[in-house]
């Protein structure tokens, strides 16, 4: 990316951290099939199985790792292998999850996007996500948790935003996405507390995921996630300039009175659709988006935004800041939405 353009969209993906390159190429070196049982498939399978481990020993799960190709086939996998059924989905999940929930029940949530768990509709799998990929909405995965379990349900959280930047929640599965957090895109991960959840499928991956590993993505996710998330500390710092600075502007703040993760904001700009402001952006040599990057190519209304009954959805932007974002670029940011929003900044 040349030197003079600002990325914020990191929501959408990470560059990949050096830590993490070095280990891919160390895992491209075991090019055996780790399910040989000569001894070059022998070594590839020792590496594969220290990464589960490492994956385990960093997140602090004690329960099972099954390595994907990315969230969505975690979430494929979740739903479509779980022993009970899917019973209900929050309103603000992500298109992944949704396309694959048809028509079961929809759990609300307020103006500021937090999941009002039903107790009548938790009996069987539910699935909340921990953090929201447009609003940066952190929502009470400890109170869903206990409400599902009270009912008899069992809980899937979705953790691709949070996962390497939060602790994970107590869930009954979770799932990773190792490009949100400085790794390779095309390797991720379904937690799972116990193989009874789930029917096997046969294959690989203990029989629950067919299709030779990825010992290289593997091994460079694991090193992205001991790269830590200490960076997240100025990631608010950077995140509470950038609010005060836009509704001072004349900006609208995104659920402001939520919890939200350090490196997710949603802005409105009154009287400028997103379309408008992210061509004018995109010129200015700024990345942002509108939504999620699985959505915002399409036109479509936001759903997160129609869940929250949000009066002003045409209007809203998402800016995501990574461990790369400098209080310059911020700087620039605002610089350009003023400029845009037809701000006079005095000299």
């Amino acid at each position: 990316m040349p030197n003079d353009r600002i990325y914020l969209d990191y929501a959408a993906t990470t560059p990949l951290l050096h830590a993490a390159r070095e280990a891919w190429l160390e895992g491209a070196a075991l090019w055996a099939n780790p399910s040989s049982p000569h001894a070059p498939g022998r070594a590839a399978r020792a590496a594969l199985e220290d990464a589960r481990a490492r994956v385990k020993a960093t997140l602090g799960w004690e329960g099972e790792v099954v390595f994907t190709s990315g969230a969505s086939e975690a979430l494929a996998l979740a739903i479509g292998r779980s022993k009970v059924a899917l019973q209900a989905v929050s309103a603000v999940e992500h298109d992944a999850v949704l396309r694959l929930a048809g028509d079961v029940s929809r759990l609300p949530v307020d103006a500021r996007g937090r999941v009002l768990p039903k107790s009548a509709a938790l009996e069987g799998l539910v699935a909340v996500q921990q953090v929201n990929s447009e609003t940066g909405v952190v929502q009470d995965l400890p109170a869903i948790a206990e409400a599902v379990r009270s009912a008899g349900g069992v809980l899937l959280a979705d953790c691709a935003q949070g996962a390497g930047k939060r602790a994970l929640p107590d869930a009954d599965m979770i799932v990773l996405s190792a490009h949100k957090f400085g790794g390779p895109i095309g390797i991720g991960a379904l937690l799972v507390r116990d193989w009874n959840l789930l029917h096997p499928t046969g294959g690989q991956e203990r029989g629950y995921r067919a299709g030779t590993e990825n010992v290289p993505g593997a091994l460079a996710m694991v090193a992205a996630l001991e790269a830590g998330s200490d960076w997240t500390a100025e990631a608010a710092r950077l995140r509470a300039l950038l609010d005060q600075a836009v509704t001072e502007a004349g900006g609208e703040l995104v659920a402001a009175n939520a919890d939200r993760i350090a490196t997710i904001a949603s802005y409105r700009m009154p009287g400028k659709s997103a379309n408008a402001q992210l061509i004018r952006f995109d010129a200015m040599g700024i990345a942002v988006s509108a939504g999620s990057a699985c959505s915002s190519g399409s036109l479509k209304t936001s759903h997160v935004l129609e869940a929250m009954a949000y009066p002003h959805p045409a209007e809203v932007i998402r800016v995501s800041i990574g461990r790369e974002t400098t209080e310059a670029e911020i700087d620039r940011f605002v610089a350009a939405w003023q400029q845009i929003a037809g701000i006079k900044v005095q000299a």
